[in-house]
């Protein structure tokens, strides 16, 4: 049985979904968004084969991924992944991945992919941050997709009342459940493409349960994730973004905004994507020194995420053509072809163009941009350098 305080969080219940399906049928942008992006399903059929799925994971294998499986063949050069540092079986599949963030949809929904339809393990819970359901079909949609709520707005202590409950539902789900998890390194996505995991995480999830630190965190198995997209979509919004908060400090994304990303990020070309699975982090956080300060033990643990995603990034030509770019020289020319560098170029003034802006700065987003892609490249450089 499922604890009653985690009811408005977390995915639905197989008994819960009729109602559930019959809210989303009711609202007719619930209706008008599966027309546009599922235009092969009737009207007519649209209710009959939602409630259908007796499961949330029914529902994913019938409309989520087939969804997916669109995007990956026409948006994507190809989808790989590698797994094998992971002890990974239908005995033990409970891992918290927590990745380097992308894209806001694609990022744990690829995953699914991987996990459930190549290797034929349970689809993750996922973690959605409550600014994001700007309608409520949305909320309700992405509970039925196996999500839970993370809470990003409110007074101290409601914040505070809430990250011990997000903390103890993933306690929940890794120790009871015995479901894997996913859940981004950061709050909200990278925009230059750094990945620094947040120490306030790794501090949000000791809180809801007993012990150590050391024995909280290692209760939820988690596994650095590196998701490397040869090209992001949204590259030119968030260069757009990167500006609109230089010129106007106060600036921030409307709902109109998130929605364009989502967007932009299911829909763009995203070239070859790649998922990289770390060793799992419990071996590292058992061997720390048990007097370490709380502050020193959090920032070692988050250090260590961060060197085994970027020790794990994919990388692409056009990550080594960023730098080259960016430092106005050739030092990496051995890792592309004269082709590649001009087919990368072309693809960075086909992103530039896209930006219409008022006080439109071209050499501060072309910077920018580069950021994005040679950050990466060079954050895995530095790992390699220090080993």
């Amino acid at each position: 049985m499922i604890p009653e305080e985690f009811k408005d969080m977390r995915p639905f219940e197989p008994e819960e979904l009729p109602a559930a399906y019959d809210s989303l049928l009711a609202d007719p942008m619930f209706r008008a968004v599966v027309g546009m992006v599922m235009p092969q399903i009737p009207a007519e059929a649209l209710g009959p084969m939602m409630h259908g799925c007796k499961t949330c994971q029914e529902f994913q294998y019938t409309f989520i991924r087939p969804l997916l499986d669109g995007v990956i063949k026409k948006c994507t050069q190809g989808l790989t992944n590698d797994f094998s540092q992971l002890e990974l079986s239908k005995e033990k599949e409970n891992y918290t991945y927590i990745s380097n963030h992308r894209d806001i949809v694609l990022d744990s929904g690829l995953l699914d992919m991987v996990l459930f339809v190549e290797k034929g393990f349970d689809t993750v819970e996922i973690a959605i941050g409550d600014n994001l359901l700007i309608y409520p079909w949305i909320k309700t949609l992405v509970r039925i997709n196996r999500s839970f709520i993370v809470t990003r707005k409110g007074g101290i202590r409601e914040m505070l009342q809430s990250s011990i409950r997000l903390s103890s539902y993933m306690h929940y789900v890794i120790g009871e459940k015995r479901s894997p998890i996913w859940i981004a390194q950061r709050e909200g996505r990278s925009k230059d493409s750094t990945d620094h995991t947040q120490e306030s995480i790794l501090k949000m999830f000791a809180m809801g349960s007993e012990g150590t630190p050391a024995e909280r965190l290692i209760a939820l198995n988690m596994a650095p994730l590196a998701i490397s997209y040869e090209y992001d979509p949204c590259d030119w919004l968030k260069a757009m973004e990167f500006q609109l908060k230089r010129d106007n400090p106060e600036y921030k994304k409307s709902q109109a905004d998130d929605l364009m990303n989502m967007k932009t990020g299911i829909f763009g070309y995203k070239g070859r994507v790649h998922f990289q699975a770390a060793a799992c982090m419990n071996d590292f956080i058992a061997a720390l020194p048990a007097d370490m300060s709380k502050n020193d033990f959090y920032a070692a643990v988050a250090q260590e995420i961060d060197r085994r995603i970027y020790a794990n990034y994919r990388l692409y030509p056009g990550n080594y053509v960023a730098i080259d770019l960016l430092q106005g020289g050739n030092t990496y020319a051995n890792r592309y072809t004269a082709e590649e560098r001009a087919t990368f170029e072309q693809y960075l003034a086909g992103q530039l163009q896209k930006i219409d802006m008022p006080g439109k700065d071209e050499e501060f987003l072309r910077i920018k941009l580069l950021e994005m892609y040679a950050n990466p490249a060079l954050n895995q450089l530095s790992v390699k350098c220090e080993a």
